[in-house]
């Protein structure tokens, strides 16, 4: 795991496809490329890493609770095949990434990466067809979880991964006992996934240029869970309404977080975005609310904040032991 730590430490953030698709309107004559990389550099200095990430988690989850909306036409492995095929389209159209140039390490890095997508979406999926959403996001996120214990090298990192640990673990107090096993177990399986689409997101981000990395990797990832959703959803896949509903749903947990995910990656080490994760089940808990209408306790208030302290205490650490090893200006 120490090389991963090492290919993860933080790098001059780089291009990203936003840009290009907030730009494409009005900057017609420009190509794709300069445009992605003129709009995303700005984002990124307007933007903070931290604010990429929470930003993705709020995109991530709501599109979350819109597709258990859409399961009952559909079905799991459907809109799991729908999210990812029109999201690998939108990538593909707005990057138009070159397949030339690349040597066999970056083609297994894409291809991993793109297992680890498609085997978090199927897996997560199964999941929140069985048990509510909240629940499969608290244990979804140990995943990134253990990531943090396994590759940090600074104690306080462990004592802020504990401490968010703590936070999920009473955001599911008194609800894991009645949840169906199976779904649980789905939950647990997605968050190994999660583990390795933090360390090959990170890897792609940096061996691809701009978003094309991340463009490809969907395509192999669409291809995997193509045959599942036919098998399961035949016909309903192409009806109209359930398209638009599937596109909507890629837009926002595909296309938007995984682009402000590859961006976040490249400024922040593997240890520090996986404690971020941890902000995934308070803001899954906030979706939960507003679209199914599911009520917040006081524990799980709780628990949120519990979260929430052990992401900023996670980021402000970075930060100091970056400040620390900064060169000194005279």
């Amino acid at each position: 795991m120490d090389s991963q730590v090492a290919e993860a430490a933080p790098v001059p953030a780089a291009d990203s496809v936003a840009g290009s698709v907030a730009g494409a309107a009005v900057d017609s004559g420009v190509p794709a490329g300069r445009r992605a990389g003129r709009a995303s550099g700005v984002a990124s200095r307007r933007f903070g890493p931290v604010a990429l990430v929470v930003a993705g988690g709020l995109s991530v989850q709501f599109g979350s609770a819109v597709a258990v909306l859409l399961m009952p036409r559909a079905g799991a492995f459907g809109v799991v095949t729908l999210r990812l095929v029109l999201a690998a389209l939108v990538l593909l159209l707005v990057c138009r990434p070159k397949v030339r140039g690349y040597s066999r390490a970056d083609w297994g890095t894409v291809v991993a990466f793109g297992a680890a997508m498609a085997g978090m979406n199927i897996l997560f999926y199964q999941s929140i067809d069985r048990i509510p959403l909240g629940a499969a996001v608290t244990l979804e996120v140990l995943g990134p979880l253990v990531l943090s214990v396994v590759a940090s090298r600074r104690l306080v990192n462990l004592a802020w991964a504990g401490l968010a640990f703590g936070g999920v673990a009473l955001l599911g107090g008194g609800g894991f006992d009645g949840l169906d096993p199976l779904g649980a177990g789905f939950a647990l399986a997605a968050g190994a996934m999660w583990a390795a689409y933090i360390v090959f997101s990170a890897r792609t981000g940096r061996r691809f240029p701009q978003a094309d990395g991340l463009a490809l990797a969907m395509a192999f990832g669409a291809v995997l869970s193509l045959p599942l959703g036919i098998a399961e959803a035949g016909g309903a896949l192409v009806v109209p309404s359930t398209v638009a509903l599937g596109l909507g749903v890629a837009l926002l947990s595909s296309v938007l977080p995984y682009t402000l995910e590859l961006l976040a990656l490249r400024r922040l080490p593997a240890p520090t975005f996986a404690v971020l994760m941890s902000l995934e089940p308070a803001i899954a808990a906030g979706a939960g609310f507003l679209v199914l209408h599911q009520a917040l306790s006081v524990t799980e208030g709780l628990a949120i904040a519990l979260v929430i302290a052990a992401s900023i205490g996670a980021v402000r650490t970075q930060k100091a032991a970056a400040a620390a090893t900064a060169p000194a200006v005279t």
